[in-house]
């Protein structure tokens, strides 16, 4: 798919060129980036190319690798950022992941300069690449360093955070979700919430200087939505500004909503790390996944698991079934989810047909093990079956109606039960 416009590569293709002016302090001031980072142009080139096997452009070389080494290392005389218009790397007129690949790349761990101003740079690239709809973001961590992954933009989640409590409103009242935090897990929670409180210098709209804490911020977003209560020593659920008093006795789920909010000080600290120790320590169904609580029994596919995913439609379907799930619109989950599934069969095509493909995912998957491999074959079967049955992709008056929310519930975790096995095993040679 080719939703990136011209006019978005151009800009970017400028950013790297020309520099990006950001404020600093009492004026503005131009700064600029390599898209390389701390490495040598064809370096980084080699991580994401096979330069040796791509063809040069002149008859003197052998091949791609010798031609840039030529004029990027010893001469030194191709123009900067030559190679966002260079044909071969289909970064101008290519396809949209590959353009996304790129860019992720120049922000990996290994290659950008942490003394930079790559985070400047990162931010201003996703406001271009959010008006075709993406965006890139923190999918893993290598030596608790982000790895950058592309995703589709949704500009509804983007405009206001909205913490656990809102997100799964419907479910906790509906008591499918039921979290306790024991008394020993929310002192050692506030204890970590109260090592990462810091002070912040603010002003406000009268020009007046003030201080106010991480704590202070925090209640301040979580008034958004509704007011911090907790329970006193006469047992009476009061209001409270306190985040000791609601971590101490509030409802699990501000104690949650609490963190989720601190993280967003923290993110470029160990905090995620720890509060995840925490939680382990103390047997917690859930973890801190780039700034948001997921139970570790009922999560969506994880970012990490998204990232290892290659090809382009079978990553954009999963991310739109799992935005459409997370919306509560289970109906239109399960035919993305389905989608997906049939995709995901042709995933080594048109090297190999669908049936080889699939033979190529099963075999992977169940590293030639005769019971295991029987196992995925009759899923597999099983899932199509049920894919052809029910009004899901097809809507024949034949096909069995789904008009029950349980059953589309059911359904797309199920499909989304061996999907995720399955995509681990991808690429596996």
């Amino acid at each position: 798919m080719n939703k990136i416009t011209e006019i978005t590569k151009r800009d970017i293709l400028d950013l790297f060129r020309n520099g990006l002016v950001i404020s600093d302090i009492w004026e503005s001031k131009r700064v600029s980036y390599p898209y390389y980072g701390r490495l040598e142009e064809i370096e980084f080139l080699k991580r994401l190319y096979d330069l040796k096997s791509m063809p040069s452009l002149y008859s003197m070389y052998a091949n791609a690798e010798e031609e840039i080494w030529q004029h990027t290392v010893k001469n030194d005389d191709y123009p900067y950022c030559w190679v966002f218009e260079d044909e071969r790397f289909q970064l101008k007129n290519g396809r949209d992941d590959i353009y996304l690949k790129f860019l992720c790349e120049i922000f990996h761990p290994t290659v950008r300069c942490e003394e930079g101003y790559w985070r400047e740079y990162l931010n201003e690239i996703n406001r271009l690449l959010q008006n075709d709809g993406y965006e890139l973001y923190p999918a893993k961590k290598i030596s608790n360093r982000d790895i950058y992954d592309w995703r589709i933009f949704n500009p509804l989640e983007s405009k206001i955070f909205v913490p656990y409590s809102q997100r799964n409103q419907k479910m906790i009242k509906e008591q499918k979700i039921n979290i306790t935090i024991s008394r020993k897990a929310r002192y050692q929670i506030y204890q970590l919430l109260e090592k990462y409180n810091a002070v912040y210098s603010e002003t406000d709209e009268t020009g007046w200087n003030y201080k106010i804490t991480t704590f202070e911020k925090v209640v301040n977003d979580i008034k958004q939505f509704y007011i911090p209560k907790y329970y006193n020593d006469k047992k009476r659920y009061m209001e409270t500004n306190d985040i000791k008093c609601v971590v101490s006795s509030g409802s699990p789920y501000t104690v949650i909503d609490i963190i989720e909010f601190f993280e967003k000080y923290n993110n470029d600290s160990d905090f995620e790390l720890e509060i995840n120790a925490i939680f382990k320590l103390n047997e917690l169904p859930i973890r801190l996944i780039n700034g948001k609580i997921e139970s570790i029994y009922d999560a969506p596919l994880l970012s990490c698991q998204l990232a290892s995913i290659q090809e382009y439609g079978l990553k954009e379907l999963l991310q739109e079934a799992d935005s459409y799930y997370n919306e509560g619109n289970y109906k239109i989950a399960v035919e993305k989810i389905w989608d997906a599934f049939e995709r995901l069969k042709t995933y080594y095509s048109p090297t190999l047909d669908k049936k080889k493909s699939l033979e190529k995912i099963i075999n992977d998957m169940s590293e030639n093990k005769e019971p295991y491999k029987n196992l995925f074959e009759k899923e597999f079967s099983e899932l199509t079956v049920i894919g052809n049955s029910f009004r899901i992709r097809h809507h024949e008056t034949t096909k069995a109606d789904i008009e029950d929310n349980r059953h589309f519930e059911y359904f797309y975790k199920r499909c989304l039960s061996l999907i995720s096995v399955a995509i681990q095993y991808l690429d596996n040679s």
